[in-house]
């Protein structure tokens, strides 16, 4: 009985964490394993005019099969930077054709200068403007994921380099003091301490660079 509980309640905290395919942005979509710009695009299409309740519902949408609806419905998803890129590669897209709109109305409001015209023009001109500032935003985002990730590797390597010499100091002394040499086992002893306060450091840098994720 216990342990049918837990799994309920697992179970629960999940799809209450899980990404809602009904109500999740191009982005947020985007993070799934397996949809990217075009998936994420037509789910947001295909939501317009139906309901996604469930996995079968999301299978209706063109392009989505049981491997993605899996991926959706237990939260799967690609790695960081993985997500950054197609999030930069779907507002390169999306700013490439506002340029191209703005251009054609730049065309018509040069041919028919009416305020209309004019006005459509003006507007997709500004639309055109924001859609490349957004690509500025996601190449900047990209540019800053990539280089915290570094950092972590970086941290990661350092903790692991410095339990190592911890180790290898400790089975010294362990050594030193069977050999009850006393001047080494003071200078372990010593130097093991300097290792702890480096794997706190450590520990405690790599605690800071997760919490920036």
């Amino acid at each position: 009985m216990k342990k049918s509980l837990l799994t309920f309640l697992a179970l629960a905290v999940g799809i209450a964490y899980a990404l809602n395919p009904q109500t999740a942005s191009k982005e947020e979509l985007m993070s799934i394993k397996g949809i990217g710009p075009v998936k994420a695009a037509a789910i947001i299409k295909y939501r317009r005019t139906h309901k996604i309740r469930n996995r079968e519902d999301l299978m209706a949408v063109e392009g989505i099969g049981p491997e993605i609806a899996d991926n959706v419905y237990k939260d799967v998803k690609v790695g960081e930077v993985k997500q950054k890129k197609r999030i930069l590669k779907s507002r390169k897209t999306e700013a490439k054709k506002a340029v191209k709109k703005s251009k054609k109305a730049q065309e018509k409001a040069k041919k028919s200068s009416t305020a209309s015209k004019m006005a459509k023009a003006e507007k997709a001109k500004e639309k055109a403007k924001a859609k490349k500032a957004k690509v500025k935003e996601a190449k900047k985002d990209l540019k800053k994921t990539k280089a915290d990730k570094a950092k972590l590797k970086k941290a990661q390597e350092k903790l692991k380099k410095d339990k190592a010499t911890l180790k290898k100091d400790k089975a010294a002394l362990k050594k030193a003091k069977k050999a009850k040499d006393t001047k080494k086992v003071a200078k372990l002893s010593k130097k093991i301490a300097k290792d702890e306060e480096r794997i706190k450091k450590d520990e405690a840098k790599l605690k800071a660079l997760k919490g920036k994720k």
